[in-house]
């Protein structure tokens, strides 16, 4: 048994994977503390899964040559310290990072205690504090081919438990038609029936919600289902949208702002249309779905490179979001979702690429360090 520090916050990109990291390291009996600002999603999500939270200073590294890059040596120096004040408390065995803001310090303060790094990249193109990390240690996991870092392992994505749940229940001929079934007559549909699920996050994607609701007529009048999840208050063009079906037809199209149950979604989906950001690239090729993505816009360009390995595998077409047309998400999704020897070869690509266990494999590779 060890004693295990953990790095990560901000964002739910960096959250999730070292919450299902923990679950799984704490099913082997080590003991899991996280690391965190007061800032970040991980004030909440950490506490409420249960796992002590050492919370330090916020220190982003500067950007420009201002007021916060003078100051930024000595905040640096002081999260540092109360890392190495954290490790001493838990008397920790090594750290595990899962970038963002709070990495770097734990990873400096490792290394001045001599104390095994292991480095988990959710995204292919790396972020700096996981850069700076993979300089410090041999352990490095990444979720796709081709993160460029060095000693770089492909374990995949550390998934939620219930999506992982999900990913071997579709996995297995024995169980996956029934998950299929029940998640689709939950909804009044019938087990065989086509279905399309389209998101954008929690704050939604306006590109997609456009174009699904003027494809809407059209997907429906060829027996299309469609599950809508619009993003926070953004629900009215999609609400026309289906009043201005048929109204036997209505009950075809499903229309919410999100999702509690994104497993019971992904059960009953053909495939999807959605933003690519790596955790959501890596549930869907574990859950062995096809799908369409239309990447943001703007940002540095990462998640059109996170969707690459899927492209290139034949499992996911890729659509910029300028050219996200109504008639192209009709055309890629009739053909994910109605054509059969489409789909099939996009799920098989999807099941050969797709990682399940990447919470068990990292955790394969902290033992490993130990």
């Amino acid at each position: 048994m060890a004693s295990l520090l953990l790095a990560g916050g901000g964002t739910a990109g960096h959250v999730n994977p070292l919450l299902a990291t923990a679950a799984t390291l704490l099913e082997r009996s080590h003991d899991v503390t996280a690391v965190g600002t007061a800032e970040g999603l991980e004030a909440d999500l950490v506490p409420r899964a249960g796992l002590q939270l050492v919370e330090i200073e916020k220190v982003p590294f500067p950007r420009r040559p201002d007021g916060a890059a003078v100051r930024f040596p000595a905040r640096l120096r002081r999260a540092i310290s109360a890392c190495e004040d954290a490790i001493d408390e838990v008397s920790a065995d090594a750290v595990v990072g899962f970038g963002g803001y709070v990495s770097t310090p734990v990873y400096l303060a490792a290394r001045r205690r001599g104390l095994p790094i292991v480095v988990h990249e959710a995204n292919a193109k790396p972020g700096i504090a996981n850069r700076l990390g993979a300089r410090l240690t041999e352990h490095v996991a990444v979720t796709f081919p081709g993160t460029p870092l060095r000693h770089a392992q492909v374990t995949g994505l550390p998934l939620r438990p219930d999506l992982e749940l999900l990913a071997h229940t579709l996995g297995s001929p024995a169980t996956r038609s029934r998950a299929i079934t029940a998640a689709r007559e939950s909804r009044g549909w019938a087990s065989d029936a086509p279905v399309l699920l389209v998101f954008g996050g929690s704050l939604g994607a306006a590109s997609l919600n456009a174009a699904l609701a003027a494809a809407v007529p059209t997907l429906v009048g060829h027996g299309i289902h469609l599950i809508h999840l619009t993003g926070h208050g953004k629900t009215e063009e999609a609400y026309r949208a289906q009043a201005a079906l048929p109204a036997a037809d209505r009950a075809m199209y499903e229309v919410a702002e999100y999702s509690h149950d994104m497993a019971g979604a992904f059960a009953a989906a053909s495939a999807v249309v959605c933003r690519s950001g790596a955790a959501t690239v890596c549930e869907i090729g574990a859950l062995g779905l096809p799908a369409l993505y239309v990447p943001l816009p703007h940002g540095n360009g990462e998640q059109a490179l996170n969707a690459r390995a899927a492209v290139e595998a034949g499992a996911a077409v890729l659509v910029a979001d300028a050219d996200l047309t109504p008639a192209a998400l009709t055309l890629h999704a009739e053909s994910m979702v109605l054509d059969p020897t489409a789909a099939a070869a996009m799920r098989a690509a999807a099941r050969g690429i797709g990682i399940a266990d990447g919470a068990a494999r990292l955790a394969d590779m902290v033992e490993g360090a130990l």
